[in-house]
């Protein structure tokens, strides 16, 4: 059963066709990994399946419901989390209150102040100690190295309990011991029945983090299929590892 299936999505830009009459089913409870070229489309698909872009044309169905453009503040309730490569965070807020207003159920105000439930306070020590930012709660995140931030970035992401994460570069700039720590953090969530989606650059770990791999080049599909398989084809080869 597929967690996200497209259809004939096409997303242009000016001449340019980010995304080119594309359809691909990412299937549900297992990771996925969305690679590509740099400018192949997959950030833009990512931007496309969250409501950040409008598509041109085509149909996007999630959990088998379709969507001509999907709502962006409609994920929560649809159980869908996303993080961002460059971040999407209040940094002049602290860690805690970051990740309390990923899980707020109406405003910043209101959300802050269902902060003292203890729900809340479970979730949020929880999550805490998963990305090892315990020591840090009061810090604001402009104050955080930036592993610290990808860390928090992804911990606002875990806190919502979703049954979908987009996930876009969650590795990139990291020191091997923060990549170990974000790789132990997806695991956890695949091993979960999850579905993951993960644009990375990084082939070792897409080989060892993912079940399925999502090959774009210039917008469209290039290849699908098990890591094993996908890595070993001729035009993915060429194309994106350059052999």
């Amino acid at each position: 059963m597929s967690a996200i299936k497209v259809t004939n999505l096409t997303k242009t830009f000016g001449g340019l066709r980010a995304v080119d009459n594309l359809s691909v089913t990412f299937p549900r409870g297992i990771a996925t990994g969305l690679i590509g070229p740099n400018g192949s489309g997959k950030t833009t698909l990512m931007n496309l399946l969250t409501g950040i872009l409008a598509p041109d044309c085509g149909q996007i169905s999630i959990g088998g419901k379709q969507f001509d453009k999907v709502e962006s503040v409609k994920l929560r309730n649809m159980r869908i989390a996303r993080t961002f490569q460059d971040g999407r965070l209040i940094n002049q807020m602290s860690v805690t209150d970051n990740l309390l207003l990923a899980i707020a159920k109406t405003n910043i105000c209101s959300g802050l102040f269902e902060s003292g439930s203890k729900d809340y306070t479970v979730r949020l020590e929880n999550v805490m100690q998963k990305i090892h930012l315990t020591e840090k709660h009061d810090a604001n995140a402009e104050d955080l190295s930036y592993g610290q931030r990808k860390l928090l970035e992804l911990g606002r992401a875990i806190i919502q309990d979703a049954d979908i994460y987009l996930l876009d570069e969650p590795f990139t700039g990291l020191f091997p011991k923060m990549v170990e720590q974000v790789a132990g953090l997806l695991t956890e969530l695949k091993n979960k029945g999850k579905t993951l989606i993960i644009i990375e650059h990084n082939i070792g770990l897409i080989r060892r983090l993912t079940d399925n791999i999502v090959v774009l080049d210039h917008g469209q599909m290039l290849a699908c299929g098990r890591p094993e398989m996908v890595l070993k084809d001729k035009q993915v080869q060429e194309a994106y590892l350059g052999v």
